[in-house]
């Protein structure tokens, strides 16, 4: 064996050189979107933000009534008032439901009796979507989802309105 130390060439240096720089360069570009993709899920979630829609719970009916109320909202560092919007009745049990207006089908607002030609239903003028007063979708119209609902408590005799989720996650 030779006891002479392998020496690095020019050749084999540079190699060495700007690889190791490639590769800060490409960790460097990664770091963002990563940090894009991991941060949402590490933000403490809002699920339990109820906000008082101003209605007592001895004026809801039978019969589905629109209610609005005022949000806060933050994106990024910027903040907002948002107005959000729910049709709010009772069912045959006695229970409180709240629905949400928006059509799961694009997105559009849905209006309750909003149609002479299907009375007692929600009613969507983007497509002809319907729903019925429960919120299932109506077979044969283009949403393919019931209306999303609203949880909800009821203090002091108010209502109070959180998040809407699709049927089944709530």
């Amino acid at each position: 064996m030779s006891d002479k130390k392998k020496q690095v060439t020019r050749r084999q240096f540079l190699n060495y050189t700007l690889t190791g720089v490639g590769g800060f360069m490409a960790a460097g570009m990664l770091i963002s979107p990563l940090r894009m993709a991991i941060d949402p899920v590490l933000q403490p979630s809002g699920t339990g933000d109820f906000a008082n829609v101003g209605l007592s719970v001895d004026d809801i009916t039978a019969e589905p009534q629109p209610v609005e109320w005022d949000v806060e909202q933050v994106d990024a560092w910027y903040k907002s008032d948002v107005t959000r919007k729910a049709f709010v009745f009772k069912n045959e049990q006695d229970e409180i439901v709240a629905l949400s207006p928006k059509c799961t089908h694009l997105g559009c607002m849905v209006s309750w009796e909003g149609n002479e030609s299907h009375p007692n239903q929600f009613y969507c003028p983007c497509h002809d979507g319907r729903f019925t007063k429960d919120g299932t979708n109506v077979e044969g119209t283009p949403p393919l989802e019931p209306l999303h609902v609203y949880d909800h408590k009821v203090e002091n005799g108010m209502l109070f309105l959180g998040k809407a989720y699709p049927r089944g996650e709530a």
